[in-house]
């Protein structure tokens, strides 16, 4: 099998095992935390303000839909769906990884199109910190985001799913000056993600200190790539590795906890194992700027427009109702709310 052909299944084997996890809803560490109920909050429901600022750009919710894309049939569906109910609800878009079009072999979606979908939308490209520090790395940074003519990009870093995953990018030598070299030459915001298992405080700090413009704390409580790459294991042997860590990490409210303290006046995104409104609520209390969200809207991406679109119409009244009930007329004031846990 090529290269080319060999991330072709992976990034479906990575979806259809995505759409595993995501059908079963689970505990999550936001289920320890409660907002201080407010009995009188003086306020008409409709008054609650759910807009914000995230790099520069006006969202019309706190939301951030992050995809994760297979071949480039699905993958190509996915991002249609998700640029044009992002459009339709104002919010911001991160796309999948786009290795397969950065390769050649296929677009998957990742073309003037999506843009064209989306035409208002902060959009936000995808390359992985071991691709970025490979020669030439950030000539492909500038492909990503010229592609889709995107607002800026999304270095995922995920040295542990790569360390697990057969034939993984296993050197992860220079990331961080790489991620540097970037920010001070892209010109255009640069977001540091993890991808499940916690950003960390004191990478956090040496993140913004190399000139990274926001984070994505991504911690676990969501999708779960030690157990997907252990799924897609057929070496029992691989297999043992992977499901060994599935604990591992950081949850999202630890994550956020521990990030906002360590960076207070960076932009956050706080995604993992965001389920609902109420969960974003708690987000967003915790230090988030925008909430990202995933694995839950993977089924609704592959469905319609329509279907993406009724996903986060109700997360965004989850969201707004939360406000209401905690006494807070907007974002910034429920970030004041006493959160118990």
């Amino acid at each position: 099998m090529t290269e080319p052909a060999a991330i072709l299944r992976r990034k479906d084997e990575h979806l259809d095992l995505a759409l595993r996890q995501a059908a079963v809803v689970n505990a999550s560490p936001f289920d320890a935390l409660r907002l201080e109920p407010c009995a009188t909050p003086e306020l008409d429901l409709a008054e609650v303000d759910l807009s914000v600022t995230f790099l520069g750009a006006r969202l019309a919710a706190p939301f951030l839909v992050s995809s994760m894309t297979g071949g480039p049939h699905r993958g190509g569906a996915i991002n249609a769906h998700l640029a044009e109910a992002a459009e339709a609800l104002g919010v911001a878009l991160a796309v999948g990884s786009q290795r397969v079009a950065l390769e050649g072999a296929g677009s998957a979606g990742f073309d003037r199109e999506l843009r064209l979908r989306a035409p208002h939308v902060l959009l936000l490209a995808n390359l992985g910190g071991a691709q970025l520090a490979q020669p030439g790395g950030l000539d492909l940074a500038r492909r990503a985001i010229d592609m889709i003519e995107a607002d800026g990009v999304v270095i995922h870093l995920n040295p542990l799913q790569e360390a697990i995953q057969p034939a993984g990018d296993t050197d992860w030598r220079g990331v961080l000056d790489a991620i540097g070299v970037l920010a001070g030459a892209l010109g255009r915001p640069v977001i540091a993600k993890e991808v499940g298992f916690g950003l960390s405080a004191s990478v956090a700090r040496r993140l913004v200190d190399a000139g990274v413009t926001a984070l994505d704390v991504a911690g676990a409580g969501g999708t779960q790539w030690a157990q997907i790459e252990a799924d897609r294991a057929l070496d029992p042997r691989d297999r043992a590795v992977g499901q060994a860590f599935a604990g591992w990490g950081l949850t999202t409210p630890e994550a956020l906890r521990e990030v906002r303290a360590a960076c207070p006046g960076t932009p956050l995104v706080g995604s993992g194992g965001i389920r609902n409104g109420v969960d974003a609520a708690k987000a967003l209390r915790l230090g988030a700027d925008v909430v990202g969200q995933a694995g839950r809207v993977l089924q609704a991406a592959l469905e319609s427009t329509e279907a993406v679109v009724r996903h986060f119409e109700i997360m965004t009244r989850q969201l707004r109702i939360a406000c209401f009930s905690a006494g807070a007329r907007d974002i910034e004031l429920l970030r004041r709310v006493r959160l118990w846990s």
